[in-house]
């Protein structure tokens, strides 16, 4: 059975950082994709960073240079560390995995920026 559980949501004022986790379970972490997607009110969930088996890691032009997506696969977790954020980084953020052409996502959490 697949697991994603996310924490370190919370509110920030502009300018400020903020560190999410994604811890997962029932997959043999290592070997796969993970991602963080994002969610504003009113829009489409949308993909924010991607971390390849190898550790290469792809990210929306939005974030480029704020937002670093990393893991470790001893504790199967991985992570999304924000910088510099913005009000329109306003969003509840989802960590996902595909497994067998299924999507599983976790629980999200809130991220709020704002003064």
């Amino acid at each position: 059975q697949v697991q994603l559980v996310e924490s370190g949501g919370g509110l920030v004022q502009p300018g400020g950082s903020l560190r999410l986790s994604c811890s997962t379970s029932g997959i043999f972490f290592a070997m796969y994709i993970m991602n963080w997607f994002r969610q504003a009110p009113g829009k489409q969930r949308e993909l924010v960073a991607t971390i390849r088996s190898d550790g290469r890691t792809t990210s929306d032009d939005s974030v480029k240079g704020r937002f670093t997506i990393s893991r470790d696969n001893a504790s199967n977790t991985f992570y999304l560390q924000m910088n510099s954020l913005k009000p329109e980084d306003t969003a509840v953020y989802y960590c996902n995995v595909n497994k067998y052409d299924i999507n599983y996502w976790g629980q999200g959490t809130q991220v709020t920026v704002s003064s």
